[in-house]
């Protein structure tokens, strides 16, 4: 019989002023952790997206590639005037960009990092967030393609000597984003041009791409987007922003969120009833449930059909971060992370960075923490600790790490001089455990409802309302000055209609004394 793989390590890497090190993540064994990697000088790291390699950009234009099974470099690149560099997914290529000196340059190389050859070049003029990288990979490398002029360019992965193989053409394309798992379909965007409105096109990718989308959606008023793909690569996010809204309804703009999926059963907008200025948005593999922000923030949380599920009510809110294990959400008021069964809601950046533990089935806080002056945060890959950081150049002040247990206490605190960058090595989910004690200690909790933070859809409602025997509370009155209380009933008199408010008691009162003192007089002269 075949015994269970065990679960990897947690790796924790620190850089600061004199380098990057990398910690043993927890559980600590004497509640400090220990050190896999001493001071490496650098100024630049990332992990690849497996966590399998590390890349560390040195000084002098040297890039250095880790092995992190063993953290011994395995290979270096002298590369001049480099201005840019990113690893594939499965740290098989690196890929980089330098400051050419020549129009026809090619300033765009992509090296093998097991060899250290370079398997293909091109000319890039610039570098912008939707053009870099410019070969982009699906998660398992086995799909990578370029945006060029009016086409989209398929490579074959085994052989880049033979440049690309399959070309797509969509006139106009501007970005693309492909599908990471499995890397199935792109999704293609084309701004607005004479009167013709902007477009985003959903298109397969297999061996022969095929020049129909399978997906379409055309809007107007579009400055830029944000493409997002669920795990899975059977559903399209779509954030529209324009940097003018001409209902002037926001001084940042307008923001539409747009979801489409590749079997064409969804092809339109979220409904949200409210304008944004800010919105950020994260999915689940199913894409259930979506959960998206505004500011002034109210969260809310969509199922695959952009139905609502549940709406957290208005707060701090400004970031999203999903718990890798799916079992519980964090909402950040710099934050917000998301779970099936239970989430956390929290603030950060610069709000007071408080977080909230919401329990998804029961609609209802389960507990509440605090991480001040937090600038990043993230699940660790098994999903039991949350690691908050406070970095420089952000705040010069107060710098250092905290990590806390998947239910809010606080587990670990460190404070640093000057602190540049916190994260945990990447691993596979799949490769720990479910948390099966998170559901017990859910249920150990005893939880006081004292203030109402979010309330659920329409949808929704009917069940809650039947469990719930607390009336809503009234909205407060505005305010009134005295001499203000009776101008209805004087208006009222002036113009021969009956008050449309009722008098208070001094009014009631001092009418019945005019009243019987006119009655009197009546009397004494007749």
């Amino acid at each position: 019989m075949a015994t269970a793989e065990p679960a990897p390590l947690l790796d924790i890497l620190v850089r600061g002023p004199e380098g990057f090190s990398l910690w043993n993540g927890p559980p600590f064994s004497n509640g400090q952790p220990g050190v896999k990697l001493e001071n490496v000088s650098c100024s630049s790291t990332k992990f690849s997206e497996d966590g399998s390699t590390l890349m560390v950009i040195k000084s002098d234009s040297v890039i250095s590639i880790y092995d992190c099974t063993s953290y011994r470099e395995i290979r270096s690149f002298q590369i001049p005037n480099v201005l840019a560099a990113a690893l594939s997914p499965r740290g098989t290529y690196l890929q980089t960009f330098q400051k050419f000196s020549t129009p026809q340059e090619k300033n765009v190389t992509l090296w093998r990092t097991d060899t250290g050859d370079s398997v293909y070049h091109q000319h890039q003029k610039n570098m912008t967030k939707a053009t870099w990288p410019s070969i982009k990979f699906s998660f398992d490398e086995a799909v990578a393609c370029r945006l060029a002029t009016n086409e989209i360019q398929f490579f074959d992965v085994g052989d880049f000597s033979k440049a690309f193989i399959n070309r797509l053409r969509v006139p106009g394309v501007a970005a693309l984003e492909l599908s990471k798992a499995p890397g199935s379909h792109v999704a293609a965007f084309v701004p607005e041009s004479k009167g013709i409105p902007a477009s985003i096109q959903i298109f397969a990718c297999g061996k022969d791409p095929q020049s129909q989308p399978v997906a379409r959606r055309s809007f107007f008023r579009c400055s830029t987007v944000q493409l997002n793909w669920n795990n899975g690569s059977t559903g399209l996010l779509v954030l529209v922003q324009s940097d003018v809204d001409k209902t002037n309804q926001s001084y940042y703009g307008e923001s539409k969120l747009n979801y489409l999926t590749t079997d064409g059963s969804h092809e339109g907008l979220v409904p949200l009833p409210y304008q944004y200025c800010n919105l950020f948005l994260n999915a689940q593999s199913l894409f259930v449930p979506s959960t998206v922000l505004v500011m002034p923030a109210k969260a809310t949380v969509f199922d695959k059909k952009c139905n609502p599920l549940l709406e957290l009510g208005t707060g701090p809110y400004n970031t999203i971060r999903w718990n890798p294990k799916g079992k519980c959400i964090l909402d950040n008021c710099d934050l917000l992370l998301e779970n099936i069964s239970n989430m956390l809601v929290l603030s950060f950046g610069n709000l007071p960075g408080d977080m909230a533990f919401w329990d998804y089935i029961d609609k209802k806080q389960l507990g509440a923490t605090r991480a001040e002056l937090s600038v990043t945060s993230e699940w660790s890959p098994d999903g039991r600790y949350f690691m908050t950081a406070t970095t420089a150049p952000r705040l010069q002040v107060d710098n250092g790490i905290k990590i806390f247990h998947y239910n809010g206490s606080l587990f670990f605190k460190k404070m640093f001089d000057k602190l540049y960058q916190v994260d945990w090595k990447p691993e596979s989910p799949d490769r720990f455990g479910d948390i099966a004690e998170l559901v017990k200690s859910i249920e150990s909790l005893k939880v006081v409802e004292t203030k109402p933070q979010g309330e659920t859809s329409k949808n929704s409602q009917t069940s809650v309302k039947a469990s719930t025997s607390n009336p809503p509370a009234q909205k407060p009155a505005a305010y009134r000055p005295p001499h203000a209380k009776a101008a209805a009933a004087v208006q009222a008199q002036l113009f021969g209609e009956s008050p449309t408010e009722t008098l208070s008691k001094n009014a009631l009162r001092n009418k019945k004394k005019r009243e019987k003192k006119k009655a009197g007089e009546a009397t004494s002269g007749a």
